[in-house]
């Protein structure tokens, strides 16, 4: 198998070609780790490599699914492989390797995929950008002097690049939707408790949730299916879907009813170019018979983000004073970057009351949202405010408009991992200088069903999985 043949391939029709014979597992695996070679020192998207295991996985029977033998990799951050370490982008746990997998592991390695490393993120995953000091930035590879996004960057910049048709990814505040937004892939946030994060917490007061960032939309339903079974005791759960996700996909959404709008919601406004791709994609949807409406979501989301910013601080506060009792020392301003000392030190000065009344707004704000949807079942934004920026963009300027700058770029993700919803980036939109810019749709509470029929439909309406980028 050569780079284009294996390019030109989604995982689930790399899967069939296994499955009938034409190619191997070791094979497929080969063609990944080829690619990665000839341009991961440009994209520095992958930062451990599994070859070993993974060629010796690649040469055993694998379990049967629609992705068996699948190359695949999984984020620095939420996925724990047995014996592997994951520093989640930072200093402190670089070398810790995993005592066992996590729920999700095992039931990617119970799909079959073969797992070949582990891709680039920022610190704790705090950021809209891969930039962490550990292993240096992550970059674009439709113009590597940009930034994939963030915090699965490396995920979305190997994917782009061609290593892999999709990667393991997980959204806290926007962490799958910016950087497919980033780098012209598909990005769907599951719904809240839609895959388990066993044996952890709930991560972030319920806002993280994993999934992937993928080429094609089949790919991203056959990846949920694999992983969408709640693990005992988890503390809540999505509603079972009426049938696998990978048969949502070709399935008519019908005429749906979408309400799109151009606002910030987390800032004052948007980039004129993310603004034309709503109303683009807007017109795409009433093209195909669906009804569009603008609407005004008129939300008062300052006392939200900064709730928000209550929550993060006193869960990464926990993480890392559990890890100073773990180890009996304290954490050494040295062994985490500046960035995240400043969110530790906030941390521990948040009270009990003040984190309960923080998750009351959340929670408040997740109520209000969901009745702005009475009446319609998706709504349509920007994903990110600004198209991909250069890399060094967000901390190289005036650090007291770091706030600023962080939510110019992400002012409509974030609220969607306080509400719960499910939502996904599409890449239906380039820049005048050919970056990728993509739109996001919302759907109601446990809706990936219909966010799903809708992609599908979009990607045959304009497709984007021949467009690859230039690296």
């Amino acid at each position: 198998m050569n780079e284009a043949e294996y390019r030109a391939l989604d995982g689930c029709a790399l899967a069939d070609l296994i499955r009938r014979g034409e190619v191997t597992a070791a094979e497929a695996l080969e063609a990944a780790l080829a690619r990665a070679e000839a341009v991961n020192g440009r994209i520095n998207a992958i930062t451990n490599g599994l070859q070993d295991a993974a060629r010796a996985r690649a040469g055993e029977p694998l379990p049967d699914g629609p992705l068996a033998g699948v190359p695949f990799l999984l984020k620095d951050l939420s996925a724990y492989a047995a014996g592997v370490p994951t520093s989640a982008g930072s200093r402190l746990f670089a070398g810790s390797p995993a005592s066992a997998d996590n729920a999700i592991v095992e039931q990617y390695r119970a799909a079959g995929l073969v797992i070949f490393g582990k891709t680039n993120t920022p610190e704790f995953g705090l950021e809209p950008v891969t930039e962490p000091e550990l292993f240096g930035p992550s970059r674009n590879p439709w113009n590597p002097e940009h930034t994939p996004g963030g915090s699965s960057g490396g995920a979305a910049a190997a994917v782009a690049a061609g290593i892999v048709p999709a990667a393991h990814a997980s959204d806290g505040g926007g962490s799958i939707r910016i950087p497919a937004s980033c780098c012209g892939l598909f990005g769907l946030k599951p719904s809240r408790g839609r895959v388990s994060l066993a044996p952890a917490d709930e991560g972030w007061g319920g806002f993280s949730i994993q999934h992937c960032v993928s080429r094609s939309v089949r790919d991203s339903a056959a990846l949920l299916d694999a992983v969408c079974t709640p693990q005992p005791g988890d503390p809540y759960w999505a509603a079972p879907p009426p049938r696998p996700f990978a048969e949502e996909v070709g399935q008519p959404p019908g005429a749906l009813k979408i309400a799109f709008t151009t606002e910030a919601i987390a800032a004052d406004a948007i980039d004129p170019a993310c603004a034309e791709a709503v109303r683009d994609a807007a017109r795409l949807c009433e093209s195909l018979g669906h009804h569009v409406e603008e609407i005004t979501l008129g939300w008062e989301y300052a006392p939200v983000r900064e709730a928000a910013g209550v929550i993060v601080a006193a869960n990464i506060a926990t993480l890392l004073a559990n890890e100073a009792e773990r180890r009996g020392r304290p954490i050494g301003e040295d062994e985490i970057e500046t960035y995240t000392l400043a969110l530790y030190d906030r941390g521990r000065e948040i009270t009990a009351p003040q984190y309960i009344r923080a998750l009351q707004v959340a929670h408040a704000f997740g109520r209000q949202a969901v009745r702005t949807f009475q009446g319609f079942d998706l709504l349509l934004t920007s994903t990110l405010g600004l198209p991909p920026p250069p890399v060094g963009w967000l901390r190289g300027g005036d650090p007291r408009g770091y706030q600023q700058r962080l939510f110019a770029l992400m002012p409509n993700t974030q609220a969607f991992n306080i509400t719960g919803q499910p939502a996904m980036s599409m890449p239906l939109a380039w820049s005048e200088t050919a970056l990728p810019i993509g739109v996001q749709f919302v759907g109601q509470p446990a809706g990936e069903g219909v966010l799903i029929r809708l992609a599908a439909q979009l990607e045959a309406a304009r497709p984007w999985f021949d467009r690859l980028a230039p690296l």
